[in-house]
């Protein structure tokens, strides 16, 4: 069932993204009646315990009642909470969180190759729709490795989802290897092509290339991880990554609270920039209410 918290039952879902779709409607009452969710953001707080090995470690707190103000504060329906990598695999708070939420939040976990399968239907049954991979600065996965196809077996068998971050050139060889393996797969944050060669990356351009799948997602999330000429370079990707995927396979991140772009970076700022990155209406109303089905609500 849809969280009483969002208004929307599924029929009024479904019949409101079909009449935006097929009649190109334009006014702010269509977009209202759609909901508006927010794929990628991260919550946690300093006395949680850090994973060996991280990369990073904030030394703040973005706790989920803070995450909540923030999709109040920007007229947000729903919202997703990535496991941070700096937890692990230990993804307890983020349970904790989907839970206070009321079904207004889905989660997307971090866990072992080896986790067992009554760990995975218990994440289920919490609202984790997915897994992470959070590639960068780690070895890439063994994918034919027994218990990789095992994990993977069971995140078919569970329709979950497959969420990768790491550069566009190794994405190139990875997302064929998860699509032979029948998931559904996410690539964050624009698909991270080399920021010197922006949307001429030739990882980036054979990406292109997934959308006819039509079982691979990409986030528009965080241009400020794709180099100091991030915005600009999101404005080029945008039209690219819309021809090749559909509006409907592309989903929007505040990516809050911006680990390591704190300083420069806000829920708002990000949410502004939707706005100058998709200047129709009825085609943001789209791409924002386009996670719904992916993500469970």
């Amino acid at each position: 069932m849809i969280s009483a918290r969002n208004g929307l039952t599924r029929r009024q879902f479904a019949v409101g993204l079909a009449s935006l779709v097929m009649a190109g409607a334009t006014t702010a009452r269509s977009e209202a009646a759609l909901p508006t969710i927010d794929t990628h953001a991260h919550v946690f707080h300093r006395g949680l315990e850090l994973a060996p090995g991280r990369r990073y470690a904030p030394d703040y707190d973005a706790p989920s009642a803070l995450y909540l103000e923030q999709l109040d504060r920007n007229g947000m329906t729903n919202g997703v909470l990535v496991q941070p990598s700096f937890l692990g695999t230990d993804n307890s708070y983020l349970v904790a969180c989907l839970k206070q939420a009321s079904g207004r939040l889905r989660g997307i976990a971090v866990v072992d190759p080896g986790v067992a399968a009554d760990d995975l239907r218990a994440l289920d049954r919490a609202g984790v729709t997915g897994i992470r991979l959070n590639l960068v600065g780690q070895p890439l996965p063994d994918l034919a490795a027994g218990e990789w196809k095992a994990l993977l077996g069971r995140v078919k068998d569970m329709a979950w989802q497959v969420e990768v971050q790491r550069n566009a050139s190794d994405l190139a060889t990875l997302a064929p290897q998860l699509l032979d393996r029948g998931v559904t797969v996410v690539l964050d944050h624009y698909a991270l092509p080399d920021p010197k060669l922006g949307v001429a990356d030739p990882g980036f351009q054979s990406l292109l290339k997934l959308g006819a799948t039509r079982n691979v997602w990409v986030k528009i999330s965080a241009p400020y991880r794709n180099g100091t000429a991030g915005e600009e370079f999101a404005k080029q990707a945008y039209p690219l990554l819309r021809d090749a995927y559909g509006l409907d396979r592309l989903l929007w991140g505040s990516d809050w609270p911006h680990t390591q772009f704190e300083a420069t970076q806000s829920y708002a700022k990000n949410r502004q920039f939707l706005d100058t990155l998709i200047v129709d209406q009825a085609e943001r109303a789209q791409v924002l209410a386009s996670p719904y089905r992916l993500f469970r609500f």
